[in-house]
């Protein structure tokens, strides 16, 4: 296991080039697997949860070669339909393989993704889309099969716009008999660039980015070479790294609108922000103060995978914040952590209140998650005195080279094998 050691104190300028976004990298691996030819992906980041999924791809029987930083995929060979339950919890996402699978094998089975919840599971939306399309499912065991001799198009409606069901629904419909209409679909732009693969290897698919997508199923799909969109969540992480820390970061290849409401956030804590075409750059002076209210909220709302880094940039800012989380109601786990370096946080079911203090304090923290381990880090560059952040597995998953990047930036980081 790996740690970060962080001496803080110190301000961040200059600037990021930034990955491929994570989270549209992996629904594009799983797409590969649709067409029998060969698939480039430019710039995929070098990250942890791409690395899983090449392994799913090639369980499958696909080949996957990297180089270069670039992926390619050749699932001529790919014969099986199965994703084994250590991959499929190794990397929860993986559930919207099911729609790759159908379409190219017409059957899927894969491990129940990270168990089962109380009440209203999320991969119900998925599985309930799906058997409108004309799949027979049934669950045993942990274990969700599919099955469907012929994948045909029809109207769904999502009760809630779930990214990944929105996904898995037009990776099943894409060759699905007729014409398939989402209603209720996720607008991320994540959606978009799916869309935009899925059509350049020879899909029918429009609305992308807003709530009605309509799918127009073909015969026949063909290779392609494609450079995904960039990750806006990378970009939140810096800039509110360098809000945090007093300085003044640019972050590159960035839509300003696909982080429209966070850029309104830091103007409201006291930052100049400078966006031009795909640059954004934050400039922070002495202290800011705090957010009135953050309220998660599906696209274009504030993203939930920023909730944890805004809550640790207010929680040394003047004043008191609110932060009200939606879509995820753990998502606060990171909070004991923060408090153990001098945060002012009280948690009540998915809200949580902060009141800020001057100045937080170096401590020996755990990251527990992806996001909440990036909050962690935000916090110990503008904490007084060292910092460990421990269990760096998580950042792993989304954050491509975190430590070489803050240094680039001025950061005091060390990463040390423990």
């Amino acid at each position: 296991m790996d740690k970060y050691v962080i001496n803080g104190g110190g301000r961040l300028c200059g600037s990021v080039a930034l990955q491929s976004a994570k989270n549209s990298v992996l629904p594009l691996f799983a797409a590969s697997i649709l067409t029998d030819k060969r698939v480039i992906i430019r710039d995929a980041p070098n990250i942890s949860d791409v690395t899983c999924m090449a392994q799913i791809l090639r369980e499958l029987g696909a080949e996957v070669r990297f180089s270069d930083g670039n992926v390619t995929i050749d699932s001529a060979n790919a014969s099986c339909h199965e994703i084994s339950s250590a991959l499929t919890k190794e990397l929860r996402s993986s559930v919207f393989m099911l729609g790759s699978l159908l379409t190219r094998f017409g059957r899927a089975l894969i491990a129940y993704p990270g168990g089962c919840d109380i009440g209203l599971r999320p991969i119900d939306l998925h599985l309930n889309a799906l058997k409108r399309l004309g799949v027979t499912i049934s669950e045993r065991d942990g274990f969700i099969f599919c099955e469907c001799a012929r994948l045909r198009g029809a109207e769904i409606l999502l009760d809630f716009p779930s990214v990944g069901a929105t996904e898995n629904i037009l990776l099943a419909a894409v060759k699905a008999e007729g014409k398939t209409v989402l209603t209720g679909a996720a607008k991320e732009p994540e959606i978009v660039d799916l869309q935009n693969f899925l059509n350049a290897i020879g899909a029918h698919i429009s609305g992308a980015g807003t709530d009605v997508i309509e799918i127009e199923g073909v015969r026949e799909l063909h290779g392609v070479t494609y450079r995904p969109m960039k990750d806006r969540i990378e970009a939140g992480t810096y800039l509110l790294a360098g809000a945090a820390c007093g300085g003044e970061v640019e972050v590159v290849g960035v839509t300003p609108e696909n982080i429209r409401l966070l850029l309104h956030k830091l103007r409201e804590n006291g930052c100049k922000i400078h966006a031009k075409n795909d640059k954004i750059r934050v400039e922070s002076r002495g202290r800011l103060k705090c957010n009135r209210r953050i309220e998660t909220m599906p696209f274009p709302g504030f993203p939930t995978d920023l909730q944890a880094q805004a809550t640790a940039l207010n929680a040394s800012c003047e004043g008191c914040a609110l932060i009200v989380e939606n879509l995820f109601e753990t998502r606060f786990k990171y909070v004991p952590e923060l408090q153990k370096m001098g945060a002012d946080i009280e948690v009540r079911g998915r809200t949580a209140f902060v009141r800020g203090v001057k100045k937080l304090h170096g401590a020996r923290v755990v990251a527990g998650d992806l996001r909440g381990g990036a909050a962690l880090v935000i916090a110990a560059l503008s904490a007084e005195g060292e910092s460990e952040v421990l269990d760096l597995s998580h950042i792993d998953r989304g954050y491509a080279d975190f430590r070489g990047k803050l240094r680039k930036l001025g950061a005091d980081i060390r990463r040390v094998r423990i």
